[in-house]
């Protein structure tokens, strides 16, 4: 549903009510990145290596749609703040893996814990079924957005 009053854009029903969702990641998101001394950007990065355990420099930018020079400045701060570390490649001399330290884990385990909590509390009067059937849209629909074979997710 999208209506035009004027100058302003407006969307109804469960469009605005997805828009208002990913707003409120988003400030989420915001806020956890400030919390750990991070920009936005480098808590994408530091949350794509966590999911991938390791992962080259190409990839993660591939992922995070960013060029590879954008995220080698992204790790390269990140390295310095001992947040993630680079390895050498196990199978190519000319390539490099991009891996968390200790402490990248640790905050890692820390925002992940705090971001299950949150959403505990926020659907904590929901019915399994429902979280389940919620859970299967909101897959569905990512799914349809982006393709899974695509290297966004």
């Amino acid at each position: 549903m999208y209506e035009k009053f004027g100058s302003a854009h407006s969307l109804g029903g469960f469009p605005a009510a997805a828009l208002i969702f990913m707003r409120a990641l988003d400030s989420n998101r915001h806020r956890i990145a400030k919390e750990a001394g991070v920009t936005g950007s480098e808590l994408r990065a530091l949350s794509r290596v966590a999911e991938a355990g390791s992962i080259t420099p190409k990839e993660l930018a591939d992922s995070m749609q960013m060029t590879t020079g954008a995220v080698t400045a992204i790790s390269t701060r990140l390295v310095d703040a001992a947040l993630m570390r680079r390895v050498d490649h196990p199978n190519d001399r000319r390539s490099l893996l991009l891996e968390l330290t200790p402490s990248g884990d640790e905050v890692m385990k820390q925002i992940y814990r705090e971001f299950d909590a949150a959403l505990a509390v926020v659907t904590k009067d929901v019915t399994e079924a429902d979280l389940q059937g919620c859970s299967t849209l909101l897959r569905s629909a990512a799914e349809e957005l982006v393709p899974l074979d695509s290297s966004v997710f």
